[in-house]
Formats: structure tokens, sequence, C-alpha cells
């Protein structure tokens, strides 16, 4: 009973914090079957099964506060339940051990770009509204999805700073689609997974409890993105692309670093973030008093 609690828990903070940002439950969750001796193809598989209720809720949810480009769900959805289904299928036979740190370095880019960018120049306009194209969506689709799959997640750290870089949405609706379209996903990885598992290693109590927790976050997390100013929502979600890739590339073998040396990357990571957000809050804060004060005056005098 206390596992299937703490799994519940876990599903709660996961879904809180990829339903507001766009990313983490599938990492989250998955590190922490796999720390419970979950091997990783049945581990990916408990999280995508209980995916498919979380973000049916997330998207429905995002859906009613206006968060969602129903475009962008299709164009990026289907390719990426082609990848993840892809994905499933072949995990047990895949090494991401090379792959992983690859796309770390990748990702550790795209964060880096994404929240300095927001940070320091707010929303970018210049390509605001702009529609996205199917030869962006369509292999970026294929690629995260098939990551989410063999990886456990990767959905939305790979589809979300992509999305965000380009400057052509509103990180709401950055987040609204890509979590939207994981519902899609997570189907077809499901179907890969017991296609190529059957039931083995998976046990239907912890999905229950995964599920029941990203169930209670969904509509919390739906109303709290909707809230969130833009420049602010973008120097937080570079900071979760940042903190989660440098801990990737750490434990990985080309670094292999622990201990003190490790201790003290976190330290100054996390400075860094908490610094770019206060200037970001800041900046907003500034930004809403100017308009506030632009507004009052071109009201025309009373008579």
């Amino acid at each position: 009973m206390r596992t299937l609690i703490l799994l519940a828990l876990a599903g709660l903070g996961a879904q809180l914090v990829d339903g507001s940002l766009g990313m983490a439950y599938g990492v989250t969750s998955t590190t922490l079957l796999l720390a419970l001796g979950t091997n990783p193809a049945a581990a990916s598989a408990t999280v995508h099964l209980a995916e498919i209720g979380t973000t049916l809720m997330s998207g429905a949810s995002h859906w009613r506060f206006g968060n969602v480009d129903w475009k962008v769900v299709a164009r990026i959805g289907v390719p990426g339940a082609v990848g993840s289904f892809l994905g499933a299928t072949v995990l047990s036979k895949l090494s991401t051990e090379v792959a992983e740190p690859v796309m770390s370095l990748i990702l550790l880019g795209l964060g880096v770009y994404v929240m300095s960018r927001f940070t320091f120049r707010g929303l970018p306009k210049g390509n605001l509204g702009k529609p996205l194209r199917r030869r962006f969506l369509t292999p970026l689709g294929l690629v995260a999805g098939f990551l989410d799959a063999t990886g456990g997640g990767g959905w939305g750290p790979v589809g979300t700073p992509a999305l965000l870089a380009s400057g052509r949405m509103e990180p709401r609706k950055v987040i609204g689609s890509i979590d939207t379209s994981e519902f899609l996903v997570a189907v077809a990885a499901s179907l890969g997974f017991l296609f190529s598992l059957g039931s083995q290693g998976i046990d239907l109590l912890w999905v229950a409890a995964f599920l029941l927790g990203g169930l209670v976050a969904a509509p919390l997390a739906a109303w709290l993105v909707r809230l969130m100013p833009p420049r602010v929502l973008g120097s937080a979600v570079g900071g979760v692309i940042l903190v989660t890739n440098v801990r990737t590339l750490l434990k990985s073998d080309w670094l292999a670093v622990s201990g003190t040396p490790a201790t003290l990357v976190y330290v100054v990571l996390y400075a860094l973030w908490a610094a770019a957000l206060a200037y970001s809050i800041r900046a907003h804060l500034n930004e809403k008093a100017a308009s506030a004060v632009t507004l009052t005056e071109r009201q025309p005098a009373e008579v």
C-alpha cells in the first residue's frame, strides 16, 4: 500500500509539472520505476498505459482553457504515434547508451536558447502566429515519439523546446498542444508494448496509481499554465530542459561525474535558473506597469 501511495503522489507531481511546463511526466515516472527495480521496457509500458488516461484528461483541460492548436496536434501527433509504436516494438533490442547523451547535448543547446531568449527578450513576436509547416512537425513528431517510447519519456523534452524555439506559438499553446498530442503517442506506444511484451512485467495496480495521481493534477496544471506570463513560463521551461539534460550527461559514460563535482554543477545550475526566473518576473512586472501607464495616457480625459 505504501508503494501505491508513493506512486500516486509521484504521478500527481509529475503531471502537475508536465501539464504546466510541457514535459517531465515520463522522465519522472520512469525514473521512479527503474529505481524500484522494474526493467526498462516494463517501466516504459507502465508509464505509457497510465498516460493514456492522464493525457486525455490533460488535453481536455487544456482545450477547456484555450491552450490547444488542433492543427499542430494533428500534424505532430500522428507521426509521433508512428514513431512511438516503432520505438516500443524495438525497445528490447535497442541500446540507447550512446544515443541518449547525444540527444541530451542537442536538447541542452535548445534549453540554453529557450531560457536565454525568453529571459532577456521575452515572448518573440516576429513569427508569432505564423503556421508551422508539416516538413518541420512530421520529422519532429517521429523522432520525439520514438525517443519517448525507447527512453520512457521524451515527447515533451524534445517537442516543447523545438516548438518554443520556432517563436511561432505562445508558450501556453505549445504546452497545451504537446500535452494533447501526447495522447496519440501514449496509445500507440502502449499498443506497441502490449504487442511485443504482452502483460509481462506490467503491474496494473501501479498503472492505476500513476493514473489516479495524474487525473487529479491535470486540470490544475492546465489552469496554471494559462495564468503564468509567457516570459516567465519560457524561462521556467528552459530551466527544466537544462537541469534534466545536464543530469543525463553527468551520469553518462561520457562524463561519469558524481559526488562533490556533480553537486557543485547542480548548485551553479539551480542558481542560474533562479536568477533567470527572478529576472523574467521583474521584467514582466515592469512591462505590465509600463503598459498600464500607456493605457492610462491614451484614455480620453474626463469632461
